[in-house]
């Protein structure tokens, strides 16, 4: 058998932390609503892809937060709202004379979109609201939500300014950075509902010697993933994945010749589609490798049935992703199967997420702080 660089060793769980979490299923009902938070954020990223894919994200060309919430309930609204589409670039370029019934097919999948953020934000607030009410909130978990809820007003914000920039005289899309903000943004908050999801349903982990290094990798897998995922972002913000559709070459080569065409050679990772593309397919096979070595070497070593569950279903995962990744690009991105290796992406950042979080050392202070890192 092969020495592993390191030895890891499950240790007896804390039975004190244990029969607190036994003693307390307030827990796992915030931990519930926390997870379904994330849920409803995964909805959110994959009705965001939809929207991007079938050019819907231009067709509500005001931002009201609260009027906006209801759709168009006459005939009269919808033609001041289609005449207002038909003001801007995307129209006249992409969609001129689609009419009313394709404007309505493209409005309501936005429309759709912009309230499932408004229910989103419900869901946060009026729970936190009762929680806090009724004394249910761990210590420390109040605060860290209420951030979290500020910071997605702030995605709502951002949304919109991304949606501004379709509107210029020479654009018939969002403009690609914004793109990838707006989608880490909503990955960010989604990591963090996540991970205290997870803090609250489990503060006090049970120690497992020698992790620290498995530990770092996986973060390192996870930073690895979400780098990943912006770089798809910006595949998709620019449409780069509807050129070059072969795998593995380009064009016939393993580097594409246009790589760096334009000057200077920086603008080339963010505006050249050639480069874009294959930063993507760098990045996407360095992640995978390196989460498959990861995985086997949790796999080998002595953990927990918990944790190398976790990193089964993260080897599962990213070789689903990885799949979906080339068939997505051979079959020149169809909107099913390019939503679908959207939301598998977060999957994947979900089972790094879970592994990563399983191997957290214990702190001594977690029972009295309340929720967990």
């Amino acid at each position: 058998m092969t020495t592993l660089p390191f030895e890891l060793t499950a240790l007896p769980p804390d039975k004190a932390g244990e029969a607190a979490r036994q003693a307390d299923p307030n827990r796992r009902l915030l931990a519930s609503w926390l997870f379904l938070l994330a849920f409803m954020i995964l909805v959110m990223v994959a009705l965001g892809g939809a929207t991007r894919l079938t050019g819907s994200g231009l067709s509500i060309m005001r931002w009201s937060p609260l009027s906006g919430a209801l759709p168009p309930l006459s005939h009269a609204a919808w033609e001041r709202l289609y005449a207002l589409y038909r003001a801007i670039p995307q129209y006249r370029l992409v969609n001129q004379g689609f009419g009313l019934s394709g404007f309505q097919h493209i409005f309501w999948l936005e429309w759709v979109h912009r309230l499932w953020g408004r229910l989103i934000g419900v869901a946060v607030i009026v729970p936190l609201a009762w929680f806090w009410w009724q004394g249910r909130l761990v210590p420390g978990l109040a605060l860290r939500l209420l951030l979290l809820f500020i910071l997605g007003g702030l995605q709502g914000v951002l949304g919109w300014l991304m949606v501004a920039t379709g509107f210029r005289p020479d654009s018939t899309a969002v403009a690609a950075p914004f793109l990838v903000a707006h989608l880490c943004l909503a990955l960010a908050l989604y990591a963090a509902i996540l991970w205290t999801g997870l803090s609250v349903l489990n503060p006090t982990p049970a120690p497992i010697e020698g992790a620290r290094p498995l530990f770092r990798l996986t973060l390192l897998v996870t930073g690895l993933i979400a780098l990943t995922i912006a770089a798809g972002g910006l595949v998709a913000g620019t449409h780069a994945g509807f050129i070059y559709n072969t795998f593995p070459l380009m064009d016939g080569r393993l580097i594409p010749a246009s790589y760096a065409a334009l000057h200077p050679f920086l603008a080339n990772l963010i505006r050249n589609v050639a480069a874009v593309q294959f930063d993507h397919r760098l990045l996407a096979t360095v992640t995978a490798l390196t989460t498959l070595a990861t995985v086997v070497l949790a796999l080998r070593s002595h953990l927990p049935v918990g944790p190398r569950r976790a990193f089964a279903a993260l080897g599962l995962v990213v070789l689903l992703q990885y799949a979906l990744g080339i068939a997505t690009l051979l079959f020149v991105v169809p909107v099913a199967l390019a939503v679908t290796h959207q939301v598998t992406a977060t999957l994947l950042l979900t089972a790094a997420i879970v592994a990563l979080h399983s191997l957290r050392a214990p702190k001594h202070d977690a029972a009295r702080s309340g929720v967990s890192a």
